[in-house]
């Protein structure tokens, strides 16, 4: 069975910077491109980063401040969050990717975390 679980979520005042983990469970990633996603409330889910084995992706809402990682020896994947604004809050989910490339597209991940809740109060 796999199994993709966030934690590191937390509240944090703007200008703080936050951890999030996922750790893979049941399926080896390595290959297949990794994601990081955010909903906020009454929002649709939207990409926020992506990583492979080339390179990283990031929305322009976070690039220059969020950073992805991975460990593949340990199948977990990694978002740094820094310089965290008001508008950051969100539940955030760790996707595994269907393919090798970073798509920003939902319908391209197969597997999802349960998410992990993100508040930057102002």
């Amino acid at each position: 069975q796999v199994q993709l679980v966030e934690s590191g979520g937390g509240l944090v005042q703007a200008g703080g910077s936050l951890r999030l983990s996922c750790a893979a469970s049941g399926h080896t990633f390595s290959n297949k491109a990794m994601g990081w996603f955010r909903q906020a409330p009454g929002k649709e889910r939207e990409f926020v980063a992506g990583i492979n084995w080339s390179g990283v992706y990031y929305s322009d809402s976070v690039k220059g401040r969020f950073a992805i990682s991975r460990d593949n020896a340990e199948n977990m994947v990694f978002l740094q969050m820094n310089s965290l604004k008001p508008e950051d809050t969100a539940v955030y989910y760790c996707a595994g990717g269907r393919t090798s490339i970073i798509y920003t597209e939902l319908s391209q991940y197969s597997y999802w975390g349960q998410g992990t809740q993100v508040t930057v109060s102002s």
